[in-house]
């Protein structure tokens, strides 16, 4: 039986894969269990790995340091590729508030934590460790773990200890957080749903209205030249004239007083485009659509990589083949179609035309839903690839000692960041199918906690009964509720940010999902989801520059 202790207790390639798998599967199915409706999910993993370093499983320490770098360059550049396309566009608007206010809240929990550091004595590697589970932030425990193996050459172990300590109640302190201040400012979800009805929904998003045209200054002119007239964001898709007649509007198509037309424009231009051509009547969408048989409506998947970058105007479509395209949605948003609109792979183009024009439309956009269903790859390991170098290089700062880097974390999240919002440019498809890029960061995500979690659990125990560990719950507890209570009453009071949109707040602050899926049960609709979306990709890059900024200031 020595080949079965070999397995079990060797330092062979098979037992590390074995003891891995069995960490990482068990993690995952104990991560299922709700205790009031909350779970862990994954981060469970970490503690199974605890469990088994605790019993004195190990893995080779150079195996066990590359599963956990390469599950965590997986792990973020997964998260930067599905967080980029929407990283710069959450500034916009109101998202330039929910973004200050998050970093308020990175800001005010890194303020606390060196409080703590200099009241206690704690070390700052372990400190830092209590914020990251604090904050429930895994790619910042990553950070500050790679940052100090860059500046010593070796690892601590006290910054994983720390966030296993503090995780769990960080989780608890998050939802509590969200409770309190519901009781505190006796929040109506009744009067919230009225007040997010009544705000404005995002500026770029297709509406269609129909419009009777009344301006004189129109009559007998082309569409093409309408566009000098009024500089506004919209397309006409049907003309239906005073004789009765219905046309695709087209470049050269001619209006007249009476005609009636259907237009798609945004909320931000909707007015200025009505008082421009007229009035609008009562008129759906679905009944144009019924007033000529021989038109139909159908949305066609850009899947010819040669596509990826153009404008929409480049490609002739509306001359060519006398179709119309109203709007093209991307990733579950309408975008009005103008000429000037830049077309990536896997965008869906709304054409209205004849059953034939349309047919040939779709040989030129594509349309093949196996080419998307096809990964990318040259672009996931070019990302990797630039990611690391860019990881990699040192910078200097006046009085830090060590050069800062944005190690194997910070590079390829800002890599990936930057391919998925201005990769077209250069060619490089970036589209990747949800699933796709959920397996891929979950995979990394659970190599990297097993990783840590074998590696630190041989003195968790110890360090919870002989060496402070029960402080340090407590000190988690603080850095992760504090922070929230107080940008949370400010956002609220002063800011009258909409509670639902608050709850996505808190959630997208602190990078953590089980705080998340508390909220959208509770809110009953997705601002909770928007919320989030717009705060995590710059919480998110916070969470891993301020891990490494204190481990190099402090250590």
């Amino acid at each position: 039986m020595s080949w079965l202790n070999d397995l079990l207790w060797g330092e062979s390639i098979g037992h590390s894969i074995l003891l891995l798998s069995f960490v990482i599967a068990v993690g995952i199915q104990l991560g299922k269990i709700k205790v009031f409706g909350v779970s862990l999910g994954i981060t469970l993993i970490l503690f199974v790995g605890i469990v088994m370093g605790q019993l004195g499983f190990s893995i080779n320490h150079g195996v066990l340091h590359f599963f956990k770098e390469f599950g965590l360059i997986l792990f973020v550049y997964s998260v930067g590729m599905q967080v980029g396309p929407g990283f710069f566009s959450s500034f916009k608007k109101g998202g330039i508030t929910l973004n200050m206010l998050a970093c308020g809240i990175v800001f005010l929990g890194v303020v606390i934590t060196i409080l703590m550091h200099y009241v206690t004595g704690i070390p700052m590697t372990t400190m830092v460790g209590i914020l990251s589970g604090a904050v429930t932030n895994t790619p910042g425990l990553g950070a500050a773990q790679q940052a100090f193996n860059d500046m010593d050459g070796m690892n601590d172990p006290t910054i994983a200890l720390g966030y296993a300590v503090a995780y769990p109640l960080g989780v608890i302190g998050i939802i509590l957080s969200i409770i309190v201040i519901r009781y505190i400012f006796r929040i109506s979800f009744e009067k919230e749903n009225e007040q997010l009805k009544n705000q404005e929904t995002a500026a770029n998003t297709a509406r269609p209205v129909s419009l009777l045209i009344k301006n004189p200054a129109i009559n007998n002119k082309t569409v093409a030249e309408l566009f000098q007239l009024i500089d506004r964001d919209f397309v006409i898709s049907r003309v239906w004239h005073a004789n009765k007649r219905i046309e695709i509007a087209s470049a050269t198509t001619v209006l007249h007083e009476g005609d009636k037309i259907l237009v798609v424009t945004t909320d931000q231009d909707k007015e200025a485009v009505k008082m421009f051509f007229g009035e609008e009547f009562n008129m759906e969408r679905s009944e144009w659509l019924k007033m000529d048989s021989q038109l139909i409506n159908r949305r066609i998947l850009i899947t010819k990589p040669e596509l990826n970058g153009k404008h929409l105007g480049d490609l002739k479509l509306r001359s060519t083949y006398g179709i119309n395209i109203t709007r093209v949605n991307r990733a579950g948003v309408d975008l009005v179609a103008n000429p000037h609109l830049t077309l990536q792979v896997g965008d869906r183009v709304n054409v209205v035309g004849t059953a034939e024009c349309i047919a040939n439309v779709e040989k030129v956009l594509g349309n093949s839903m196996k080419r998307l269903n096809e990964p990318n790859l040259i672009t996931i390991f070019v990302g990797i690839f630039l990611g690391i170098l860019v990881g990699s290089i040192p910078l200097a700062f006046p009085g830090i000692p060590q050069p800062v880097k944005l190690g194997l974390a910070g590079g390829p999240l800002i890599v990936a960041i930057l391919i998925s919002r201005f990769g077209y440019k250069y060619k490089l498809i970036t589209y990747t199918t949800m699933s796709a890029n959920l397996m891929l960061r979950e995979m990394g995500i659970a190599m990297f906690l097993a990783c840590v979690g074998i590696g630190a659990g041989e003195g968790f125990v110890d360090t919870i009964v002989n060496n402070g560990g029960f402080a340090w719950i407590g000190y988690g507890f603080i850095i992760t509720v504090v922070p929230l209570l107080i940008i949370g009453c400010i956002a609220r009071y002063f800011y009258k940010v909409n509670y639902f949109t608050l709850m996505g707040l808190i959630a997208g602050s602190t990078t953590d999902p089980p705080a998340l899926a508390y909220s959208n049960t509770t809110a009953g609709n997705d601002a909770p989801s928007v919320g989030y979306a717009t705060v995590y990709p710059l919480t998110m890059f916070l969470r891993v520059l301020t891990a490494q900024l204190l481990i190099l200031f402090f250590c």
